[in-house]
């Protein structure tokens, strides 16, 4: 495989003090062990990941922005799933 060939990777990393992975960039590689050394160099020279995933943006699903309506308003019609639906009584300081 040529180096033009080289599939595309985005990169994520989790930091020292989160719980979840951040999209912190892409890069050509030919293999995802490739992807992660190279990840690494790049995205973490001042050691601030303990994590990184390294996905091939093919492989990548995602849904399409110009129908949002279609795949989130069914949970518009739920009220019950707001905290506005609920009355608080009186005294109490927390939830």
């Amino acid at each position: 495989m040529k180096k033009e060939d080289w599939p595309l990777f985005e990169i994520f990393i989790r930091s020292r003090s989160g719980l979840s992975h951040r999209h912190v960039g892409s890069l050509h590689a030919a293999d995802a062990s490739m992807a992660l050394d190279h990840a690494r160099d790049l995205y973490t020279r001042r050691g601030e990941g303990v994590s990184l995933w390294a996905v091939e943006s093919r492989n990548i699903a995602a849904s399409d922005p110009a129908e949002s309506s279609a795949l989130f308003e069914p949970a518009e019609d739920k009220i019950y799933r707001h905290p506005t639906f609920y009355e608080v009584p009186e005294g109490v300081e927390n939830l």
